[in-house]
């Protein structure tokens, strides 16, 4: 099979420079566009030397519908906005769609599901193997124990990251939530403050951190009577994101259409 043409969406911010590096090195990808958002500085610009990398000749666009013309899938980490945007031309055009962007609402996933019918489309809010194969631990674990276990999941990120609980932190609540067979949103507490009274049983709590230069740390806590289970992991490059996205896309590349995420392509479902 020939190479796998790859769009990166965001091209020019720090993930969509770690998407172009990691592509280079990747037998069986190649990147053949870089799309960036309207009235960037960027655009024009080599998407290989902002990553780093010797001149490859794909400058930085903003037209989506031409360089898919020539395009097997995107990779997609940029905001909700964009990423909706993406959506319809991404399923035109036939393109494999890998979505990391985080943030999204439940409308935004509508609008993403909605074109699966006839689309092929990966979405995660982590990409990595480590948050995965955590994830499939977490969804273990409260399968395991009952409600006298309080969840509470900890992350943190950089100073500039700008949503709150992050994509995997809600991930893994997610996970959670399918371990004790409840929904998140009816089971889910954020944000606490004042007089909150006392934490309701069988809520799944959320804490955000902020600051430096992080990115990115999640730690799922079970805090039973007179014990507690602790499953952490912590990110130390954003390449392995990246990597897993590739991964992604490559495996997703033939698949019937649908709605898959890294469980899928890691096959952790049955885990």
């Amino acid at each position: 099979m020939s190479d796998m043409r790859l769009i990166v969406a965001g091209a020019g911010g720090r993930m969509g420079r770690a998407l172009t590096r990691v592509i280079s090195e990747t037998p069986g990808a190649v990147l053949t566009g870089a799309l960036e958002a309207p009235g960037s500085e960027l655009l024009g610009k080599d998407a290989g030397v902002l990553a780093g990398l010797p001149a490859n000749g794909i400058l930085l666009s903003a037209d989506l519908w031409k360089l898919s013309a020539d395009a097997d899938g995107i990779l997609d980490f940029t905001v909700p906005g964009a990423t909706i945007a993406n959506v319809a031309i991404a399923a035109e055009r036939g393109l494999v769609h890998v979505i990391g962007t985080t943030g999204l609402s439940s409308s935004d996933d509508a609008v993403i599901k909605s074109v699966t019918s006839r689309a092929i489309v990966v979405k995660s809010g982590n990409m990595s193997l480590g948050v995965n194969l955590l994830a499939a631990l977490v969804k273990r674990v409260a399968q395991s124990l009952d409600e006298s276990f309080d969840i509470e999941i900890l992350e943190m990120h950089h100073r500039a990251k700008v949503d709150a609980p992050s994509g995997t932190a809600l991930l893994l609540g997610e996970a959670a939530a399918a371990g004790r067979r409840i929904a998140l949103d009816q089971h889910s507490a954020r944000g606490r403050d004042g007089q909150t009274g006392a934490r309701r049983s069988g809520d799944i709590g959320f804490a955000s951190l902020r600051g430096g230069t992080a990115v990115g740390d999640h730690s799922v806590i079970f805090a039973g009577p007179m014990e507690r289970i602790e499953l952490t992991h912590r990110a130390e490059d954003r390449t392995m994101f990246a990597q897993g996205a590739i991964k992604a896309a490559l495996w997703a590349r033939g698949q019937k259409p649908g709605f898959y995420s890294m469980a899928d392509v890691l096959g952790l479902n049955d885990f």
